[in-house]
C-alpha cells in the first residue's frame, strides 16, 4: 500500500454514527485511499465495530474498523489535532446520518467542508462523504510528492 505523509496526519471521526453499515462502509472507503485511522464519538448502540452488519460492510478494512478508537466526546477524538474539518452537503452544516453535529460540536471545527450536490435531495451516505474526502486528500498528497520529486502531469 502507498503511504503517503497525509495518512499518518489523518483522522477520520464519526460523531455520533448511527448504522452499523456506515461504520463499516466508511472503514472501508477510507482504508481503499490508504487511511487507517477511524475514531467514532459515543457510536449508537448498534454502530459499534463488533457489530455483524459494520463488519460485513468493512470488506477488507476489517483492521481499521477494529482499531477503531471510541470516545465519549468530540473534543476527547481531537485532543492534539491542529486542524478539524466539519463535513455537510448542505449549507447548515450537519454531521450523522439521523440529526448533524451539535452546536458544540461545530464549535470545534477549524473549517467546514461542504460537499456541493446536484441532486435535489443534497444528500449521500456517510461513508460516501468519507470516500469522497480520503479521496481528495490522497490526490491532493500524491500532487505534492510528484511535485516534490519534479514530476509533471503527462511525463
Amino acid at each position: 500500500m502507498l503511504t503517503l505523509p497525509v495518512h499518518d496526519a489523518t483522522r477520520f471521526v464519526l460523531v455520533r454514527p448511527h448504522y452499523p453499515e456506515n461504520v463499516g462502509a466508511a472503514a472501508r472507503a477510507i482504508k481503499t485511499m490508504g487511511f487507517t485511522r477511524l475514531a467514532l464519538v459515543k457510536p449508537g448502540r448498534l454502530a459499534v465495530p463488533e457489530h455483524e452488519m459494520a463488519h460485513k460492510m468493512a470488506v477488507k478494512a476489517w483492521d481499521v474498523l477494529e482499531g477503531a478508537a471510541r470516545h465519549e466526546s468530540l473534543a476527547e477524538a481531537i485532543a492534539g489535532v491542529d486542524w478539524v474539518f466539519a463535513t455537510t452537503s448542505r449549507r447548515g452544516v450537519s454531521g450523522n446520518e439521523k440529526t448533524g453535529l451539535a452546536a458544540e460540536d461545530l464549535a470545534q471545527a477549524s473549517q467546514y467542508l461542504r460537499i456541493p450536490m446536484a441532486a435535489d435531495q443534497p444528500s449521500i451516505n456517510l461513508a460516501q462523504a468519507a470516500q469522497l474526502i480520503a479521496y481528495e486528500l490522497f490526490v491532493a498528497a500524491l500532487e505534492v510528492r510528484n511535485a516534490e520529486r519534479g514530476y509533471t502531469p503527462g511525463s
